[in-house]
């Protein structure tokens, strides 16, 4: 007896993708590119995709004319943007509290995007939207909620409450499972740096005016790491007045 098996010829195209794996493969990737590309790329054209297109006050104004923060010559910040303005980028303190936040694994463990649903209403306040990540590179919305959302955080706590937080969670939260994070108390965060991040956001289209990218150094000088995160938590959610009468998904 011969211990060869015959051949199987496939009778037809489905037939043929079942007897050859690699076959199945790049066909699989073919209508799976099509698909994405049929459902993705008109989102791109369509004006209702970002909220800002039919409420244009989602949005500041002034973002990209105006310096959104300077510091004046007797060193004090001066505001041209007040909480509720509308939509703006992060100011450099800010920029750094975000990078520190991505470079701590800070998303892994909490979302920033509240759904439409009841129960988060009720805990996080309003459902996020679209446009008020439209300056993120890359966005934060996560996937994982070990810990509570945090897209309307800023304001809820006392900036000292998020220093002991940061420093020792246990001592706030008695339950918490979050890190402790005493090292950002003693690094200093680097204008230049900042000033080049700032820059090279611009060319992707984040508005950022000559006059904030300036101010960058001058904005950073002696705060440390724990103090660019703490503004970065404390500018979230801040920046909209959302109007609950108002249907932004529709």
């Amino acid at each position: 007896m011969s211990d060869k098996r015959p051949k199987v010829k496939a009778k037809g195209f489905q037939e043929w993708m079942e007897i050859n794996i690699w076959g199945l493969l790049i066909v699989l990737g073919l209508v799976l590119s099509v698909g994405g590309l049929v459902e993705i790329v008109p989102l791109f054209f369509m004006k209702n995709t970002m909220e800002h297109n039919k409420f244009p006050e989602i949005v500041w104004e002034k973002a990209g004319q105006d310096p959104i923060v300077a510091v004046g010559e007797n060193g004090k910040e001066q505001w041209n943007w007040q909480p509720g303005d509308g939509v703006r980028p992060l100011t450099a303190v800010e920029l750094a509290g975000r990078d520190i936040y991505q470079r701590e694994g800070c998303y892994l463990c909490h979302s920033q995007m509240i759904r439409p649903f009841r129960d988060e209403k009720e805990r996080y306040g309003h459902y996020s939207l679209s446009s008020e990540s439209m300056f993120d590179h890359p966005f934060q919305w996560g996937s994982k909620r070990t810990g509570p959302d945090l897209a309307r955080v800023g304001g809820k706590y006392s900036d000292e409450w998020q220093r002991q937080h940061l420093h020792n969670p246990r001592s706030v939260v008695p339950e918490s499972v979050m890190p402790s994070y005493p090292w950002l108390e003693e690094s200093y965060i680097n204008g230049k740096k900042l000033r080049r991040h700032m820059g090279g956001l611009r060319l992707v289209g984040v508005p950022y005016s000559d006059a904030d990218i300036a101010a960058a150094p001058a904005l950073a000088e002696g705060k440390t790491e724990m103090d660019a995160l703490v503004a970065y938590l404390q500018v979230l959610g801040t920046m909209v007045k959302l109007d609950e009468s108002k249907a932004y998904r529709e």
